[in-house]
C-alpha cells in the first residue's frame, strides 16, 4: 500500500474568488479572528507573514484535540488563484513525513466561487490513518470564512 496520498473537498461559497484569494495569499494573519476551529497564529520567522521564507506557528482544532504545527507558503499563483502550504514540525511530523495544503478559489459564472482543498500526504508509516480530519477542519473553517467574507 502507498503511503502518499491526496484528500479533495470542493466547497461552494458566496464570496467572489479574489476575496478569498486575497485572504489566504495576502491575509492569512486573519484567519484566527475568522473561524474558532483557530485558535491562534503567530510568525515564528521572517518579518511577513506572506514571504516565502516566512514560517508560521498555527494552533487549531483536529478531530477535538489542540494541534500545532508550523507553516511555509511553497507557492502562490495569482492568475489561478492558487496558494500551496507546507505544514511541518509540532503534530504533523508525528504522522507525516509530508504534508500540504493546496488552496483554490475558483469563480463561479452564477456568482460565487468554488474553495477548493487538496491535502497532500506522505504517511511516516501503514500503521497512520489518511488525514480525514483536516479535510473537515478545512470544509469548517471554509464555511466560518465565507460568513465572514460576506459582511466584508
Amino acid at each position: 500500500m502507498s503511503l502518499a496520498g491526496n484528500i479533495s473537498t470542493e466547497i461552494g461559497v458566496h464570496a467572489a474568488a479574489a476575496k478569498w484569494f486575497n485572504l489566504f495569499a495576502k491575509q492569512l494573519h486573519d484567519i484566527q479572528n475568522l473561524t474558532d476551529r483557530v485558535h491562534g497564529t503567530k510568525l515564528h520567522r521572517g518579518e511577513d507573514f506572506h514571504h516565502n521564507e516566512s514560517i508560521k506557528h498555527w494552533t487549531y482544532t483536529i478531530d477535538g484535540k489542540v494541534t500545532t504545527c508550523q507553516e511555509s507558503i511553497e507557492s502562490i499563483d495569482e492568475a489561478n488563484k492558487t496558494v500551496i502550504y507546507k505544514l511541518f514540525d509540532g503534530d504533523i511530523n508525528h504522522h507525516f513525513k509530508l504534508f500540504k495544503f493546496v488552496f483554490q478559489a475558483i469563480d463561479k459564472n452564477s456568482g460565487g466561487a468554488i474553495v477548493k482543498w487538496t491535502v497532500e500526504y506522505e504517511k511516516l508509516g501503514e500503521e497512520v490513518d489518511p488525514p480525514y480530519g483536516y479535510i473537515e477542519f478545512l470544509h469548517k473553517c471554509t464555511r466560518d470564512i465565507d460568513a465572514h467574507l460576506l459582511k466584508a
